[in-house]
């Protein structure tokens, strides 16, 4: 290992990560809220700090609703900040590490043990709390490797840039607001919970609203009435059909995993009054789309399938379809990219192990940067059956891992003057 890269590797306090961490996952930063902006504003002052040149922008939301290629949304916001630091030579960044600061709603409060989701609370080698997988590690991860090279006294040969971004979660609006900005890299590392595999590829994820209508009737003559509730049950099985059918044939990077493209109904509401026939069914859910998969080909394979269910009532009352919300389409490093074997050799060189390599089947932040022209994948700390779950948490132990993994990455990626 080179002088500058042992340099770089010592200068990594793993006590100060930790620490960020939990005060990251300590600011609620719920997708949409003010605690997103403000948590945006403290990462620009410590990427000042880390010696770094930083840009921070107040989003124009109008204007980029308008733009073409917007990936939608789903949480009310009145404003949104990006945060981009750049530190190196002349020229594009050769690397770019990005991560997202809003983190999903925490649900039912009584599940969470002690019942603080926000409390940051460590056990043993595991930090538990809102946020703590999906994404936060990641961000203290990119924020260490920072530091790390700027104590280390390291100025690279070529740009590194960290990226911050809001509203992944409801679709990404803050990577499309960054690379909408000018900002772009020749390769870019999303530290998201990859649980020691790097992710080369994303399913996308559409949102998908259903209306259902059936014929209002007092409860005590229902026989008058349409039920929506019934009429909906043989459009869900036509989608849990659809769903078997695009999971048939899927590509070898998704071995190992049983349902690469779900379908799922996530909300259902119906009806206002107890004794009353309900005459409207309206149904929410996500839509997977298979890598390169045209998302207007997954959408009118999936009206396709409603349209034809056989029922006498939906004939003359067809389901109406839309698409609100956010609408990730699929993404994945361009086969044979150097990115994934600089990854691969810096975590063997740093644990012992090449990491494997897989898809994922939700949709993120890559498809963006890929769409435009930036080579990416997910490394970062994490498994993500913890996210956007009530036992939500991170191992220590990995994000240390691939704090040092990303550092000899950037070292070796970006040169040192």
């Amino acid at each position: 290992m080179r002088d500058v890269e042992a340099r770089v590797l010592d200068a990594i306090d793993e006590a100060e990560t930790v620490k960020l961490l939990a005060e990251t996952v300590r600011t609620p930063s719920v997708t949409g809220t003010d605690a997103e902006s403000e948590l945006q504003h403290r990462f620009a002052r410590l990427l000042t700090e880390a010696g770094m040149d930083v840009d921070v922008w107040k989003l124009d939301l109008a204007d980029l609703t308008g733009r073409p290629g917007f990936p939608g949304a789903e949480a009310p916001r009145t404003e949104g900040y990006g945060v981009v630091a750049v530190t190196g030579g002349e020229g594009p960044p050769a690397l770019a590490l990005q991560g997202h600061v809003d983190v999903v709603p925490v649900g039912d409060l009584a599940k969470w043990e002690g019942s603080d989701p926000f409390a940051a609370r460590i056990g043993g080698d595991v930090l538990y709390g809102r946020g703590a997988c999906d994404m936060k590690a990641g961000l203290a991860a990119n924020l260490a490797v920072a530091r790390a090279i700027h104590r280390a006294g390291v100025r690279p040969a070529r740009p590194l840039a960290v990226h911050c971004v809001i509203s992944e979660e409801d679709g990404g609006l803050g990577a499309f607001a960054t690379l909408a900005r000018g900002h772009t890299a020749e390769a870019a590392v999303i530290t998201e919970p990859t649980s020691g595999t790097v992710i080369t590829a994303n399913a996308g994820a559409l949102t998908f609203r259903l209306e259902i209508a059936g014929r209002a009737a007092h409860g005590a003559t229902r026989y008058e009435g349409v039920n929506a509730i019934e009429v909906f049950w043989p459009v869900f099985e036509a989608i849990r059909r659809l769903e078997a059918e695009r999971n048939r044939d899927v590509p070898g990077l998704f071995r190992g995993n049983a349902m690469p493209y779900p379908i799922e109904v996530g909300t259902v509401r119906a009806g206002d009054w107890a004794s009353t026939v309900p005459d409207l069914l309206i149904a929410e859910g996500r839509l997977g789309v298979r890598l390169e998969e045209d998302p207007a080909d997954a959408r009118a394979a999936f009206e396709q399938a409603v349209a034809e269910v056989a029922h006498p009532w939906l004939r003359d009352n067809p389901p109406v379809v839309t698409w609100p919300g956010g609408q990730f389409a699929s993404g994945r490093l361009p086969a044979g990219h150097e990115l994934l074997d600089e990854v691969g050799r810096a975590v063997a060189d740093t644990t012992g192990a090449r990491p494997p390599e897989s898809a994922a089947p939700y949709g993120s932040d890559l498809r963006l940067y890929a769409a435009g022209g930036i080579p990416t994948l997910h490394y970062g700390p994490g498994d993500v059956r913890f996210a956007h779950a009530p036992r939500e948490q991170v191992r220590l132990s990995e994000l240390r891992e691939v704090t040092r993994a990303l550092a000899l990455l950037a070292v070796r990626r970006c040169g040192a003057l």
